[in-house]
């Protein structure tokens, strides 16, 4: 064997795609979900009145952005745990995951 194809080889098993534990996937959604959940507590919390002094808008700025970004991680992970599920077949499983994701989404919202 020639050095190209053990470096070949060394870099193909080194690069191999490794599945996460599937304990890890359900700390990420856990800790997703507190932190949607506290940032629309202390959203929630504020009152419209404050919004006259700017020095008042950090506090629902960051609860928005946080929110946003953990829900969407949210969406992530859910998507992903459901792709798992079904073995769809690619963007085809992936997109009927994300439609079942979002209308679990607007269930929730409304609810």
């Amino acid at each position: 064997m020639s050095d190209a194809e053990r470096v070949e080889r060394l870099l193909k098993m080194a690069f191999a795609p490794v599945e996460p534990p599937e304990a890890l996937s359900d700390r990420l959604e856990r800790g997703l979900t507190e932190m949607a959940d506290a940032a629309a507590d202390e959203l929630a919390e504020w009152e419209l009145s404050a919004m006259s002094d700017p020095r008042n808008w950090v506090r629902p700025a960051v609860a928005v952005v946080v929110g946003g970004v953990a829900a969407g991680g949210l969406v992530l992970v859910r998507a992903r745990q459901q792709q798992k599920k079904r073995q769809g077949s690619g963007l085809r499983g992936l997109e009927r995951s994300l439609r079942d994701v979002a209308g679990d989404l607007e269930k929730r919202l409304r609810g």
